[in-house]
């Protein structure tokens, strides 16, 4: 519980209820109504935070291991970086949804000294499947190891309704299963 509780100042920050500090300081994923910064209204999708006991110096590689993506993220089946420096990556990702599979291309920009991915969709290769996606990852260091922000904003060409929630849904997945990655 002190972990969680030297951590939660910095979830403060977030603009965290105390409520939503205290369920962090317990272990649980915190997901926010918050969009990542251009994303459209239309989109769907959220902010989650979490506590992970790793360093971020654990969390960081693995999040910058674009080949490796399908360990962690859900429906991802395949991740190849097309083409990659210091300043981006492109990453083209196929993700599988029942028994149709489709591919898009993101375009990472890592920073290393802040701990921070974001990406978009390189709308200049085919994205099949989505219209949008953006987001960015955040890691920083908390007592007994680190703060998590993981945001999403999504619209694909199916109607919002089909899509409900899903987005949310894969937010706690996708943190949850870095935990399971990193703590181990």
């Amino acid at each position: 519980m002190a972990f969680g509780l030297a951590a939660a100042s910095d979830a403060a920050s977030l603009g965290l209820s105390a409520n939503q500090q205290h369920r962090l300081a317990a272990g649980e994923v915190v997901v926010l109504d918050t969009l990542p910064p251009g994303a459209t209204k239309s989109a769907g999708g959220g902010t989650a935070v979490a506590l992970v006991r790793a360093a971020p110096e654990r969390v960081w590689p693995v999040l910058v291991d674009y080949r490796g993506h399908p360990r962690y993220y859900p429906r991802v089946v395949s991740a190849e970086v097309v083409e990659a420096d210091s300043q981006h990556a492109l990453v083209r990702y196929e993700v599988g949804v029942g028994p149709l599979s489709f591919g898009f291309h993101m375009v990472k920009y890592p920073d290393p000294v802040r701990r921070r991915i974001e990406w978009h969709l390189d709308a200049s290769r085919p994205n099949n499947f989505f219209r949008e996606n953006t987001g960015y990852w955040q890691v920083d260091p908390a007592e007994g190891g680190s703060l998590v922000t993981y945001a999403i904003a999504v619209r694909t060409i199916l109607p919002g309704f089909v899509t409900l929630g899903a987005e949310r849904d894969s937010l706690v997945d996708t943190i949850q299963r870095l935990r399971k990655l990193v703590e181990n």
